[in-house]
């Protein structure tokens, strides 16, 4: 049984914790691995190695930094169809969904390989008679980062490139779910040039997230996951005097008007709502059916849930694996089950699917309701799983108020053939990331990524220019060369442009 362990100081180590937790293969439910336990020692361990580190790195070129980027992003390249299986076979993504994964991911490291453009500071000249003012920005320290099992490659990519290319070293705490993806990074780094320390990897459960958020010696946290784990994580690492992105929770709404072409509209929504068995964040889980669209659309839905081909994710062909855990797999078809005992209607059922020769997999299939309201379970909770739920509304206006008092503001959609309504459904929605006629908008790298209300907890997005704001704090300098051929006395009335 092979045994995952840390990445500590440019090396595997078991650590000093003998805890080790199953990591299990989805689409068989077998036991595949053991991933070892870290704690408060390991993470101790860790933050010394980056500590020591961050004396040299902090002080290496902008040049050199950006050189390790480009070789670590041209190894992603080289090594993307091996890693994309090593996501696969512990989350259950299909290959295909995890290669999309990487490249998403491998833009950060794109924008970090350009950070000698985006670094540059400002000059003012002659601000007062012999009086310069300029700016630049340094990093931090040690900063961490604590990542979902959703994405093993993508978002710690969203955070390390960042940190390490504006000069910080980086402890990664990823989930226990599916560790293995932190671990294969760590060697490309290595392969890549980074020096030991500047990269780490801590795996464990609450000890090690608890460790990381307390930790003097730590100077940022970012993190993904839950809205509560999120506020947690806020609360007690700006408690201990630590910068915080606290990514949350999410609930997004694909709203659909009358005037939108509704094969095209269900076809994109169908891939957001079914795409990584709908274990994404922006996920499509509600569609809002707006007046004479509903009922074209859920007959739409409907085929095209029934034709998602679920299996595997090694498996050629395969569009929608299995749910990462059985528990997860038990908690979506619970709720599947509350929807219709509270009235919703269940157009396609996707509770005890069995894929053949994989019996003990975590499947279900895609799961589409109808006449789901508010007050419903299935709309109120983020079921992180292969069902969307549609919503009637009789107006855009409507649509949009429901969105609006929704706690939940990560990402929307809006099909439509109409400018005026989206300009208007763009400006009046409380949400941080809209699609018009997109069903996923994830920004791109060289802008940040980030919600609303309850999907954002502090005021701290994620990657682009927030990125670089987040790891890197700024100095402002004010300087005067006087000549020296004669003695200067010192004024010690405060200093004015005149």
């Amino acid at each position: 049984m092979k045994t995952i362990e840390h990445w500590i100081n440019g090396s595997p180590t078991p650590g000093s914790a003998s805890d080790t937790q199953p990591v299990f293969n989805p689409a068989t439910g077998q036991e595949q691995a053991q991933v070892v336990l870290g704690g408060a020692a390991d993470v101790d361990t860790a933050v010394q190695a980056a500590s020591r580190a961050f004396e040299t790195w902090s002080e290496s070129s902008l040049s050199r930094r950006t050189q390790v980027m480009f070789a670590f992003r041209q190894l992603l390249v080289e090594h993307e169809e091996e890693l994309a299986r090593v996501i696969s076979a512990e989350h259950g993504k299909t290959v295909d969904d995890a290669r999309g994964e990487i490249t998403r991911g491998r833009e950060v490291v794109e924008f970090a390989c350009g950070l000698g453009d985006v670094l540059k500071g400002s000059f003012s000249d002659q601000v007062s008679r012999g009086v310069d003012v300029h700016d630049f920005r340094q990093p931090l320290g040690v900063v961490a980062g604590i990542t979902p099992f959703n994405f093993p490659a993508m978002v710690p990519l969203w955070m390390h490139p960042m940190a390490i290319a504006t000069g910080n070293t980086f402890i990664l705490k990823p989930s226990e779910r599916d560790p293995s993806a932190a671990n294969f990074v760590a060697e490309l780094y290595r392969r890549a040039g980074l020096p030991d320390g500047v990269f780490n990897v801590v795996h464990g459960g609450k000890d090690a997230v608890d460790a990381l958020l307390t930790h003097p010696g730590i100077e940022a946290v970012s993190f993904v996951g839950s809205t509560p784990i999120a506020k947690y994580v806020h609360e007690q690492a700006t408690s201990h005097g630590k910068r915080v992105q606290a990514l949350g929770g999410a609930k997004n709404h694909a709203v659909v008007l009358p005037d939108a072409d509704l094969e095209f509209a269900a076809n994109h929504i169908t891939a957001g709502a079914y795409g990584s068995a709908g274990e994404r964040c922006m996920a499509v889980s509600v569609a809002v059916a707006v007046g004479d669209a509903a009922d074209g659309l859920v007959e739409i839905l409907e085929r095209k849930a029934r034709e998602v081909k679920v299996g595997p994710g090694d498996v050629p062909g395969t569009e929608m694996g299995p749910l990462v855990t059985k528990a997860a797999q038990e908690r979506v078809e619970n709720a599947v089950g509350t929807a219709a005992a509270q009235g919703a209607t269940v157009v396609v059922d996707g509770r005890g699917l069995k894929v053949d020769g994989h019996e003990e997999g975590f499947f279900t299939g895609p799961s589409l309701l109808d006449h789901v309201t508010a007050e419903m379970d299935a709309y109120k909770e983020e079921l992180f799983g292969p069902v969307l739920a549609v919503v009637r509304a009789q107006s855009l206006d409507e649509a949009i108020a429901l969105i609006n008092a929704n706690p939940y503001g990560n990402g929307t959609a809006l099909f439509t053939a109409s400018g005026e309504a989206a300009r208007r459904f763009q400006r009046t929605i409380r949400v941080g990331m809209i699609g018009i006629n997109v069903p996923v908008p994830v920004p791109m790298s060289y802008y940040s990524f980030g919600g609303w209300k309850d999907s954002l907890i502090g005021d701290n997005p994620i990657h682009g220019p927030e990125g670089i704001r987040f790891y890197t704090r700024p100095k402002v300098v004010t300087t005067r060369w006087p000549e020296q051929t004669h003695n200067v006395a010192a004024g010690f009335d405060f200093p004015t442009s005149n």
